[in-house]
């Protein structure tokens, strides 16, 4: 399951608040590091993984968004964006 993966409690949370919140959502995606994200996250296949994983995520299945974050955090860069952003919404 999704929630034992590496991409842990940290990413498990940060989906959370976004869902609960969805002004931090529209910070975020203001934000350079929520665009840098957004890149991450599209960069691979234009965005058709994304579309994928957040219309799972509509229908309560978080296991195709976790393992694109997953994939984004396996880089340091992505890690480290990662990092940041949890911390941005931790604020």
């Amino acid at each position: 399951a999704w929630e034992d993966t590496a991409m842990d409690e940290n990413t498990k949370r940060m989906m959370e608040q976004l869902k609960a919140d969805p002004a931090a959502l529209r910070q975020l995606m203001q934000s350079r590091d929520g665009q840098a994200l957004m890149q991450a996250l599209t960069r691979p296949d234009n965005g058709a993984g994304l579309q994928r994983a957040m219309q799972s995520a509509m229908h309560g299945d978080m296991n195709v968004m976790a393992e694109l974050v997953g994939r984004v955090a396996q880089s340091p860069e992505g890690a480290a964006l990662m990092e940041r952003v949890s911390q941005r919404l931790q604020k």
